[in-house]
């Protein structure tokens, strides 16, 4: 005892002396200062520690000796904590014992959000990175000192009381441990302790796509305390704005429009729980979609309409150009649906895929009724074996019986051919055929002109049948009437035969049947405009007739336990 106090005073005198040496040297007093101010020995030691630091005197450095103020702090604050741990029990609430729950108060200041997932219904999510701050008053903590509140290791947590907060809808969450485990404890004179930590949540999002892509979403947080009942703990939102976002925090695909929060009481099989709750009210970006699928669907099906314009004796054109469409929607459906969630009911967009198909597809069924009910070909007449006798008949009657025979022999060899074409004579071309019929009766008879009765017989023909109902004619086209449909062959033949008189300079009335065709002329009208009616309705049944956001869409049934 008494060594150590030696070598405590000649330290110090040794100190004293080459104090006393520099004042000499730069007129320094023990007693005064510069300003006549009375230095104590304190003072001095401190005012030579800063003009002296780093001055190296017999190869040792003089420090000067830790304030025992900071001392006197530290050792308090240690002596503080461990007087209010003494007897603290960590596994009791605050306000156990008096019959009045536990507050808990919350707010959250959220860094960033996304993405929000709906690919599969069973993985419908959205992720956040937040700061979750909590604050409760424990005054069984409560202390008093020259400090107002102390910041504490987090070790301190595993010997207080706190919260057993969890997140109902939560699915994959965890607190940032980079560098160190990022949370926060501190505890003011009052034992209010404020508990803050850095967390990425990833929670369930409940979905409704009917309206996809122009739907509305609004995903919640949802979290209270895992054991303690509403007569033991209560949660309370912060009175100042308790949901904060960072300043320029936007999402990808999707815009926040609100985030309302509440508090309220979530019953439970093992009693009513206080909860918290923030719905995050989501708009979807639509500028995607039109972009990859609605824009193109669209320019897809005005471009099967072309064949409307197209000549119906082009049939490989018109069918190959909607073919080609229908191949091309296909394609875009399919590679749509990668980005699509897969749920059990149609999406809007999905409808408006279905309706680009139907314009297709009905474009090619238009050509095939076109094809089928009105185009007859180029005058050739397939006829039976008793239409051919009746067509030979009709052709002795108006030609004659003498320039029949005589056709019969010149054209002897060429009987079977006809007959294997089926093509009736009288329908036939009929310059080229009173032409070989001049060559065969030059040597015999003088020129032999055609006769004007055969056209006008022609064309009354053509007059009877226009007098059939178009009802009725419209009947015989959806039956399928192969008597119908050789009559209509009967009569395009016959309208060439007219066709080539008018060159002539015969003017009769006919009728084109090979020409434009009425199903076109209507389909060019009727499809455009049926198509630009159903986007006016589909752009404003899912724009104008989206709904406010409700705090009962939220389905908490199934978050309860």
């Amino acid at each position: 005892m008494c060594s150590r106090f030696l070598v405590f005073f000649l330290g110090n005198w040794l100190l004293v002396s080459a104090f006393q040496k520099l004042s000499t040297r730069h007129g320094l007093s023990l007693d005064k200062d510069p300003l006549n101010q009375t230095v104590s020995l304190k003072n001095v030691v401190m005012d030579f520690q800063a003009r002296n630091i780093g001055r190296r005197f017999n190869n040792f450095t003089i420090k000067s000796p830790r304030s025992p103020i900071n001392d006197g702090v530290s050792k308090n604050i240690t002596m503080v904590l461990e007087n209010l741990l003494k007897n603290y029990e960590s596994s009791q609430l605050p306000t156990h014992g008096r019959d009045i729950p536990t507050i808990v108060h919350t707010n959250i200041l959220i860094r960033s959000m996304g993405p929000v997932s709906e690919l599969d219904m069973s993985f419908q999510e959205y992720s956040m990175d937040c700061y979750f701050r909590q604050y409760w008053r424990d005054q069984r903590l409560s202390f008093f000192g020259p400090i107002k509140s102390l910041s504490l290791s987090i070790k301190m947590l595993e010997r207080i009381w706190r919260p057993d907060t969890f997140f109902y809808n939560g699915k994959n969450s965890y607190v940032h441990t980079i560098t160190v485990p990022n949370k926060l404890l501190r505890i003011s004179q009052d034992g209010d302790i404020l508990y803050s930590m850095r967390l990425t949540i990833k929670a369930k999002c409940p979905m409704e796509l009917k309206s996809f892509p122009m739907d509305r979403q609004s995903c919640p947080l949802i979290f209270g305390s895992y054991a303690y009942t509403s007569k033991d703990l209560i949660y309370r939102w912060q009175n100042e704005p308790s949901v904060n976002f960072v300043p320029g925090m936007t999402l990808s695909q999707f815009d926040l429009i609100s985030s309302p929060y509440r508090n309220f009481t979530l019953k439970r099989r093992e009693g009513d729980f206080s909860v918290l709750q923030v719905s995050f009210n989501l708009q979807r970006h639509t500028g995607y979609f039109l972009i990859q699928v609605y824009v193109p669907c669209i320019l897809i099906v005005v471009l099967s309409w072309v064949s409307f314009w197209i000549h119906r004796e082009a049939t490989s054109d018109r069918v190959g150009l909607g073919i080609t469409t229908v191949l091309t929607l296909s394609t875009i459906s399919l590679d749509s649906r990668t980005d699509l969630p897969k749920v059990r009911y149609a999406t809007a967009l999905d409808w408006f895929l279905l309706m680009s198909f139907f314009y297709c597809i009905a474009t090619l069924l238009e050509f095939a009724g076109v094809h089928y009910f009105t185009k007859v070909g180029s005058g050739e007449v397939h006829m039976t074996e008793d239409e051919w006798e009746e067509c030979n008949e009709s052709e002795e009657e108006l030609i004659g019986s003498a320039q029949a025979d005589l056709l019969e022999m010149t054209n002897l060899d060429g009987r079977a051919r006809k007959r294997n074409s089926i093509i009736c004579p009288i329908y036939n071309n009929s310059t080229l055929h009173y032409e070989s019929r001049k060559t065969s009766l030059t040597s015999l008879t003088t020129q032999v002109t055609p006769p004007p009765p055969l056209r006008l017989t022609m064309e009354r023909t053509t007059q009877t049948e226009y007098k059939l109902p178009k009802w009725k004619q419209f009947l015989y086209c959806l039956k399928g009437d192969d008597k119908f449909r050789r009559q209509r062959q009967r009569e395009a033949a016959a309208a060439s035969e007219l066709g080539r008189g008018n060159h002539h300079g015969h003017h009769h009335h006919m009728r084109h049947v090979n020409s434009v065709s009425l199903i076109d002329r209507a389909a060019r009208i009727v499809f455009p405009a049926s198509f630009g009616f159903f986007n006016l309705f589909y752009w404003m049944a899912y724009f104008m007739t989206q709904e406010n956001f409700k705090w009962g869409d939220t389905k908490l049934s199934a978050l309860n336990h």
